[in-house]
Order: structure tokens, then sequence, then C-alpha cells
């Protein structure tokens, strides 16, 4: 997939949980801006109300949207076979689309009445997008192949040149100005983004400073800086790598907890839903 289509893919993506919502709220908000006490005696009640028939097939979608978004995701993670069919990441993605499009279903499908046991589920389900959302981030800050799987520190280690060889090798450089490129390019920033990123700007144009200082031509300017901007963005990638591992794990304690408390509840409610003798259009 070209990074045009990806691109597009994931915005097709977002425009359906956008476009949906939008459409779910134009719809119902006549009903659910209705105060409970008197909804019965709208004329769309038994229409929008959980067990209707559009509020009760919101739930049917949206837990079937769940279900296949966690058990399709586990699946590729846990069988060979499927790793032919698209990259990890790709899968990732879709995941978290169905995660996100099931419960904005689901939402509509309580008709925004919560209480008892299913009140759990639901605000475990919002703790599940909410800690998914920020796992997203998370992810997407490791350093990964381009099929999504997470390189190792010894991987990222391995993309590293040895700069110091290559500027003696190549490029008339005086000993204190090799030194200097040097330390520029190990140098750590710390801090957040933005003092991160004007560092690095920093630190280039210093780079930049002192190969105009032993007169190198242009293109030798502009390949020293590319070595050294990649030396840089590497050493970001181990840091951000190590300190990524360590919340990953720390956030699989508050994702999955939280997604297991969802869908056995969840199963609870269907099987008493069945139980009770609702049925839907069928």
């Amino acid at each position: 997939m070209s990074p045009l289509v990806h691109r597009i893919y994931i915005g097709t993506l977002i425009s359906i949980v956008f476009l949906t919502t939008i459409f779910l709220l134009y719809k119902g908000i006549p009903y659910y801006s209705t105060p409970l006490e008197e909804r019965f005696y709208h004329p769309d009640h038994n229409w929008f109300k959980p067990s209707g028939v559009f509020g009760h097939g919101l739930g049917i979608v949206g837990t079937l949207l769940i279900l296949i978004g966690v058990l399709g995701y586990i699946a590729k993670k846990k069988y060979k076979f499927l790793h032919r069919f698209g990259r990890l990441k790709y899968w990732l993605e879709f995941h978290i689309f169905l995660c996100s499009l099931g419960p904005v279903m689901i939402l509509f499908h309580t008709a925004f009445k919560f209480g008892g046991l299913v009140s759990v589920s639901f605000w475990s389900m919002v703790a599940v997008v909410a800690s998914g959302v920020v796992g997203r981030f998370i992810y997407i800050q490791i350093p990964r192949t381009i099929e999504g799987r997470e390189l190792s520190l010894h991987e990222v280690k391995a993309m590293k040149v040895n700069l110091e060889e290559i500027l003696k090798g190549s490029y008339q450089l005086d000993e204190a100005s090799q030194q200097s490129i040097l330390e520029a390019a190990t140098i750590k920033t710390g801090g957040g983004f933005f003092s991160q990123y004007f560092g690095d700007k920093r630190t280039i144009q210093q780079v930049k400073n002192v190969l105009h200082a032993n007169r190198l031509t242009r293109p030798d300017i502009k390949k020293v800086v590319t070595l050294v901007q990649n030396e840089i963005s590497l050493n970001h990638r181990i840091e951000r790598l190590l300190t990524m591992q360590k919340l990953f794990k720390y956030w699989h304690v508050a994702h999955l907890p939280f997604a297991l408390i969802m869908l056995i509840i969840m199963v609870i409610h269907v099987g008493v839903t069945l139980a009770f003798g609702y049925r839907w259009i069928f």
C-alpha cells in the first residue's frame, strides 16, 4: 500500500466513524433530548428505545463490530497463516476503526440511559476506547519494520553507521572539527517535542558552520549533514524505544482488564436479553 493510498484508507475509516456519529445524532436527537420520563410518549419511542428495532439493531451491530475487531486482531497476531493477509499495522488500524465505530453504535443503543450492570460494561468500554487512543500514540512511537513488526534495540543500533570512520576517510577535516561533529551527532537534546526539535535544528546549524569553516563543497556538506541527521534520528529512536516499551507494558495493565470486563458483561447482557425473550427482526 503506497503512502497516498494509506492516507486515503485512514481518512476513509475516520470519515466513516465521524459521519456515522453525525447521522445517528441527526436521526435521534429529538428523541435523545427528550427527558427520560417523557420518552414513553414520544412517537419514535418504539424505534429508538434500546429494545426497539433501530436501537436494538445498533446494539447488535455495535457488538459484532467490537468482537470482529478484537478477535480479528488477536488472531492476526497469533496465527501464522494470517501473516500473508496484509501487514499487522493495517490490521491494527482496522481494529481501532471497528472498536471506535462499535462503541459509537452501542452508545446510541443505550439511548444515553445508563444503569445497573450494563453501566459497568459501558464505562469499561469508554475506558477501553480512551486507553486505546493512548495506546495508539505509544504504538506509533516504537520503531517498527515496514511490515509493522517491532524493532529490537539491537536492530535499531545496527542501523547506525561508523560516522567517525566516514569523516576520517572521505572528508578533509581537522581533528577538532571531526570531534565537534561527532559530539553533535551523539548529543541528547532531552525535553519535550519542541525543545528536541529546536535543539536538533541548532545542532545541524552548528555542524553546517563547522563544515563551511573547513571549506567543504556544497554536495559534501549536504552528505555530511544527512549522515548527522540520520545519526541524531537513530539516537532519538533508541531513546524512544526504551521509554515506549516500558510505557507499553504499563498500558496493557490498564487496557486489557477493562476490555475483559467489557466483553464479559457484554456477553452476560446478551445472554440475559435472549433469556427474557427479546428478539430483533428475526
